[in-house]
């Protein structure tokens, strides 16, 4: 296949390929550690899947720490919280939190290309109104973080005496917590730490490394990073799929698509059953096949886009957080079940802390599923989940098809 436009011929995948390139690319075909995971292990993780969604529900585990489960197995939380939130000489900060798909965690060496004006400002530009209003505000609230950070807005407000107007919730912020988030968003305060998952605000000239803030970077350079960064993690992808990764502008992605297709960084490929165009990482592997199992939870980022999900596994996945309680499928936190190469179930979970139990509220398969080695499979798999979460046991409840042989499996 010639590189150079989209009009070459172009070689054609068919679905079980574009299946094991996309799983190879997020880690799936990366046996997991024999022994404890160490920092070495993140690192391999990272540089599949780029960046790690962070999300403040806590029903089974924070968002953050389930993609790193489901590649590694059980491993130590503090390599992430560490990596995150903690700085040595010996150890410097690997993760700097920022909006890429969503708040994520992402390299620091990634933060001049979120930072170039290759990704529009998000929600945060909706305080601006209240910035031009108030710039006083913003000086008392850095003179503030200068001088106590890392400090939590709630901390701020009483430093300056504000007490808000509402409750503080995210519908009803308070003008200091609104600012808070547009300097963050403008990339002035960033999180120096958390506390029981409240970001700590800091100086961002105090927590990322000189050399890195210093970089410049064009928007055309940041889109197309962030596009082989898309690349990368997905293996395969529509221009739609790789827009979405980091949430970029269809314009911004369509320009650095057709950049790297010239450059040979991208290949064009037909993928059987695809309508839309794909391209391929030139570097991307398609191992012969891919076993194993994991738990995704519903953040994590081989399943972030649900129509590229159900076009690679026929799964039809969504997040019922929001759906009123009798109008649900599956449940309320659900994680699919990846098994050999393909999704076969999903369980409805929570940790039940009070119980020391992890509850499995719902367990279904999917059709054409072998019930029997998924119910097998599925019980080693939320056995290991419970112990990693320092849970004693799993129970399972009664709805779904999976539930009857996976109480047996897991008295």
């Amino acid at each position: 296949m010639g590189r150079g436009t989209i009009g070459d011929i172009m070689e054609t995948m068919s679905l079980a390929v574009a299946r094991r390139t996309a799983l190879a690319a997020q880690g799936f075909a990366d046996p997991r550690p024999a022994s404890q995971p160490t920092r070495r292990h993140l690192q391999r993780v990272l540089s599949r899947v780029q960046l790690i969604q962070l999300d403040s529900v806590n029903v089974a585990v924070r968002a953050h720490y389930a993609p790193l489960f489901s590649r590694l197995g059980a491993y130590d939380a503090a390599l992430i919280d560490e990596a995150a939130w903690t700085h040595t000489a010996k150890r410097p900060r690997m993760l700097v939190e920022y909006w890429a798909h969503e708040a994520s965690l992402l390299p620091v060496q990634d933060w001049p290309l979120l930072r170039s004006g290759a990704k529009r400002q998000g929600w945060w530009r909706n305080y601006s109104s209240l910035v031009d209003k108030s710039p006083a505000l913003i000086d008392d609230i850095l003179a503030v973080v200068k001088e106590l950070g890392p400090i939590g807005a709630g901390g701020i407000e009483r430093e300056l005496g504000a007490e808000g107007r509402g409750p503080g919730a995210w519908w009803d912020r308070s003008e200091v917590k609104k600012v808070c988030e547009w300097l963050f968003g403008m990339g002035q305060l960033t999180t120096g730490t958390r506390r029981s998952f409240e970001r700590l605000y800091d100086l961002t000239e105090r927590v990322m490394p000189p050399e890195v803030l210093s970089r410049k970077v064009s928007p055309e350079e940041g889109a197309r990073e962030l596009i082989t960064r898309s690349a990368v993690a997905l293996g395969v992808a529509t221009e739609t799929d790789l827009r979405d990764y980091y949430r970029l502008g269809p314009g911004e992605t369509k320009q650095a698509v057709r950049e790297l297709v010239e450059t040979g960084v991208l290949e064009p490929v037909s993928v059987r059953d695809w309508k839309a165009q794909a391209y391929r990482h030139v570097q991307a592997k398609t191992p012969r096949s891919i076993t194993g199992r994991a738990l995704l939870c519903p953040f994590d980022p081989l399943i972030w886009e649900r129509a590229r999900t159900e076009r690679l596994f026929g799964f039809r996945y969504r997040i019922e957080i929001y759906v009123p309680e009798p109008q649900r499928v599956h449940g309320y936190y659900v994680f699919p079940f990846l098994l050999d190469g393909e999704l076969v179930a999903r369980v409805d979970l929570k940790s039940d802390r009070s119980a020391s139990v992890l509850r499995v509220q719902g367990a279904f398969a999917e059709p054409d599923a072998d019930n029997a080695r998924v119910a097998m499979e599925l019980a080693a798999e939320l056995k290991l989940m419970a112990a990693w979460l320092g849970l004693d046991g799993v129970q399972v409840g009664e709805r779904g098809d999976l539930a009857k042989p996976l109480r047996k499996l897991t008295r």
